[in-house]
């Protein structure tokens, strides 16, 4: 049973319930196991927090020393989105290329194993799946995170991700609602608008949303996003339209409603994240996701007094705060009741992530083996989701593969003579991520193939391209075992 460490009132218990605030550090600072005494009822893990299982481990059992119940929250999407894998690349590929592989059953052990990884640390409620549809293909924080542009395969592939998870005892949050795939601004950086009209909006974007609750997921994530056919005024996260309306009443959604990170700048920049925050409690939210950039005792401690001072003055009713603390504490409840063994069968980890990485790949073209190549990565600026800390490519796991294997890294601005230069007389294996955005890799990959027919190119975004060069892999995803699949490909070269 648990047991509040300090005395607090009923307001201050429920204002506190309702974050889900990040902090610093591979330990639990002092302040916050104090406001977990005090009713903090979640925090968030991002990379900054982990090292390794064993450390996760120990960390969050720090945090239920204080509170058996507490949600340790993770956002842990595999693919290129990892927390668990941060400084080696995720040992799953991402949503893309489940997609691509298009069986349920396999999304479902995917995420099953990914649950059990997640369990047997201690973390309990995972910020996933995407179920953002990825109808715009210059969509530049979707993409690969996405399922596929087909909405009937993102549905079935998020109600097959969400009953894995939570298989596994880890709640899933299936995010973004009401869909962030149509928009072509990053909502880290300023505030993304879909117009589209409602009809488009119930048959394509809401479609995996109604598939992921009738699987039964425990949360739902909402979008920073202006969506007019829905409300012209305020972004799916602020509206009560969207989040009680739509959401609620129309969809018959019974769990928790989590925002995104308030102190992304859609919010931020517009709002303020504490005015932004009564303002999602007040519209239907009942969690607030802060703490990837702001990580913090004193955002936790403004967020709750701007949430106690709301319901004082009556700009937000105490009942819908109450109800919003209410169900944190119920999904809580869920995850401590359904802890499952954590053991793998047999005892050894398994291998499904390469298994399904491998199964992912788009092979086109002829290539023997090659030997001592040089692997030129032509690297964009990474969005914030994925951000710059996680390895990708295909340089290391191929030099694990083919002794000699040199490697280079090229950013924009970077030309083919350069590449050429470093490459001598190897062959040149380029590793692009979503060429189709990005003009200079375009141009670099026609200058190489021109120069060197026999030229590999590895898409590992998006693969909207023609595919060019000897020989073609498309990865559908930048995690490690992706880039492991692509390698053996390549080490063993084919007859087409």
């Amino acid at each position: 049973m648990t047991v509040l460490a300090h005395h607090t009132d009923t307001l201050t218990r429920d204002a506190l319930a309702v974050l889900q605030p990040g902090f610093e550090g591979t330990t639990a600072p002092a302040w916050v196991l104090r406001l977990v005494g005090e009713g903090l009822a979640s925090v968030g893990l991002f990379g900054r927090n982990i090292v390794s299982a064993g450390q996760l481990a120990a960390l969050t059992a720090q945090l239920r020393a204080e509170r058996d119940d507490v949600l340790v929250a993770i956002d842990e999407e595999g693919g290129d989105v990892t927390r668990l894998e941060v400084r080696e690349g995720s040992s799953f590929p991402g949503n893309l290329a489940l997609g691509a592989v298009d069986d349920t059953a396999l999304t479902r052990e995917v995420a099953r194993e990914l649950g059990r990884r997640l369990a047997e640390c201690g973390v309990n409620l995972n910020w996933a799946p995407s179920a953002d549809v990825n109808s715009n293909p210059d969509n530049p924080v979707i993409g690969v995170r996405s399922f596929g542009a087909d909405t009937a395969l993102a549905a079935r592939h998020t109600a097959a991700y969400v009953e894995g998870l939570q298989a596994a005892g880890v709640a899933a949050c299936t995010k973004h609602f009401p869909g962030h795939g149509d928009t072509n601004v990053d909502s880290h950086h300023a505030l993304p608008r879909i117009d589209v009209d409602l009809d488009t909006l119930q048959i394509r974007e809401l479609v995996p949303f109604k598939a992921a609750i009738e699987a039964g997921s425990k949360a739902v994530m909402s979008a920073h996003i202006l969506v007019p056919a829905l409300d012209p005024t305020r972004p799916a996260t602020l509206s009560p339209q969207i989040l009680t309306g739509l959401l609620r009443k129309e969809l018959g959604y019974e769990g928790l409603i989590v925002t995104d990170g308030m102190e992304m700048n859609a919010i931020a920049g517009t709002y303020g994240i504490e005015r932004g925050s009564v303002l999602a409690i007040a519209a239907g939210a009942d969690a607030i996701c802060v703490g990837g950039g702001l990580a913090d005792e004193g955002t936790v401690l403004a967020l709750r007094d701007a949430l106690v001072a709301a319901v004082r003055e009556g700009t937000l009713p105490e009942e819908r705060l109450a109800d919003a603390a209410a169900r944190v504490r119920a999904l809580a409840e869920w995850t401590r009741r359904a802890r499952p063994d954590a053991r793998p069968e047999g005892g050894r980890a398994s291998g499904i992530g390469l298994t399904a990485a491998r199964r992912a790949l788009l092979v086109s073209g002829t290539a023997a083996p090659v030997s001592a190549p040089y692997v030129a990565t032509l690297a964009p600026v990474a969005n914030i989701a994925v951000g710059d800390e996680t390895p990708w490519g295909v340089a290391a796991e191929l030099a694990a593969l083919v002794p000699g294997t040199e490697s280079g890294v090229y950013p924009e601005g970077s030309g083919a003579a350069g590449v050429l230069a470093d490459a001598g007389g190897r062959t040149v294996v380029a590793v692009v991520r979503d060429a189709h955005r990005h003009p200079w890799m375009t141009e670099v990959l026609d200058a190489l193939v021109a120069a060197r027919p026999d030229t590999v190119v590895v898409e590992m975004g998006l693969p909207r391209a023609e595919p060019r060069g000897g020989l073609y892999v498309a990865t559908h995803g930048a995690s490690r075992v992706c880039g492991q699949a692509a390698a053996e490909v390549i080490a063993a070269g084919t007859g087409g």
